[in-house]
C-alpha cells in the first residue's frame, strides 16, 4: 500500500491546476515544496507525472491514469471524514458576493432570513473576482456573469439559479426634463458605466438597438460598483445599465424608471458556487433554500 498519501494529495491538485504554484497557493506550501514533492512521488513510481508547456504543468500518459484514479478516491475519503465532522445548523456561514449585491438586495433582506434562522450568524464579504474559496474561507459565493462555470474549479458546485435582464435605468426627474423617445435619445444626457463593464457595456446594448453615433459621446461616468452607478442615476445624474431586482423598491416607489424595455443582448445569469462536501452544508442549504424562494 502507498503509505504517502500527503504526495497524492499534492499531485491532485497540482494536477487539477495543471501549476505548481496554484497548488502551492491552495494547499499553503511553497512552489518549491510541490515541485519537490512530485519529484519524490516521481522517483517512488518509477514514472514521469508532469511536462512543463510553457507556464503550464501538463500530464503525461502516466500522470492522467494515476489522476484517473487519484482524483475520485482523494474525494471518496474527503466524504467520509465530512459525514464525521458535520457541524449543526446552529453557527457561521461565510458569504461572498458584489458589493451592488450585498448592499441594494441582500443586507436589506437578511432580517427575514434572521428571523427563520436565528442560530445562523451570516459573514458578509464583498467581492467582485473570482476568489479562492477556500484559501479566503467562504463557504458560498453567489456569483453573476457569463463565465461563471468557466471560472468555477471541479471540485465545487457551481448551481445556476435563474437569469435577470439587464436594462436602462434613471430617474423620474430626467425623464420629466428630457424627452425620452427612442434610444438615442439617452445620447443627450450622461451615460454611468461600470469602469470594467464586461459583458454588460453600453456599446453592446446600443448596438442591439441599431443606435450610432455613441462612440463619440462625450458624458460618461465611470464608476466601480453597480449600487454607485444606481445612487447617480437616482440623483439625476443620467442612466445607467443594471438589473431591475437591485432598485426594484425605488422603481416601484417611481423614483426609478426604466426608459426603454429594451434588454441587454446578454442577461445576468446567477449561480450559488460552494464544496459540496463542506461540514456546514446543513447551513448552506438553508441559506440557499432560501435565497432560491425569492423574488428576484
Amino acid at each position: 500500500m502507498f503509505k504517502n498519501i500527503n504526495l497524492l494529495v499534492t499531485f491532485e491538485c497540482a494536477a487539477r491546476h495543471q501549476s505548481y504554484s496554484l497548488a502551492a497557493a491552495e494547499l499553503c506550501i511553497s512552489q518549491a515544496a510541490v515541485s519537490q514533492q512530485m519529484r519524490l512521488l516521481e522517483q517512488q513510481l518509477g514514472q514521469r507525472l508532469f511536462v512543463r508547456a510553457g507556464r503550464n504543468m501538463q500530464l503525461t500518459r502516466a500522470g492522467e491514469t494515476l489522476l484517473e484514479h487519484t482524483g475520485p478516491a482523494l474525494t471518496r475519503i474527503g466524504q467520509g471524514i465530512n459525514c464525521l465532522r458535520q457541524e449543526e445548523l446552529a453557527g457561521e456561514l461565510s458569504i461572498s458576493s458584489t458589493q451592488a449585491f450585498n448592499t441594494l438586495w441582500l443586507m436589506p433582506r437578511l432580517q427575514e432570513f434572521a428571523n427563520l434562522y436565528p442560530q445562523i450568524r451570516i459573514r458578509l464579504h464583498s467581492s467582485a473576482s473570482f476568489e479562492d474559496l477556500q484559501h479566503a474561507r467562504i463557504d458560498l459565493a453567489i456569483r453573476f456573469g457569463t463565465q461563471v462555470e468557466q471560472h468555477t474549479p471541479s471540485a465545487l458546485a457551481c448551481e445556476y439559479f435563474g437569469a435577470s435582464p439587464v436594462l436602462p435605468i434613471c430617474s423620474a426627474k430626467l425623464t420629466q426634463s428630457l424627452p425620452l423617445n427612442t434610444p438615442a435619445d439617452l445620447l443627450a444626457t450622461w451615460l454611468v458605466s461600470l469602469a470594467q463593464p464586461g459583458a454588460y457595456d453600453w456599446p453592446s446594448w446600443f448596438e442591439a438597438q441599431q443606435v450610432t453615433g455613441y462612440v463619440d459621446h462625450p458624458h460618461w461616468t465611470y464608476v466601480d460598483s453597480t449600487d454607485m452607478a444606481l445612487s447617480a442615476v437616482a440623483s439625476g445624474h443620467g442612466v445607467t445599465l443594471a438589473v431591475p431586482y437591485l432598485c426594484r423598491r425605488q422603481l416601484d416607489s417611481g423614483e426609478l424608471v426604466i426608459p426603454f424595455k429594451l434588454p441587454h443582448p446578454n442577461p445576468v445569469k446567477r449561480y450559488l458556487v460552494y464544496d459540496p462536501n463542506s461540514a456546514r452544508l446543513a447551513r448552506l442549504q438553508a441559506f440557499m433554500t432560501w435565497l432560491k424562494a425569492q423574488d428576484i
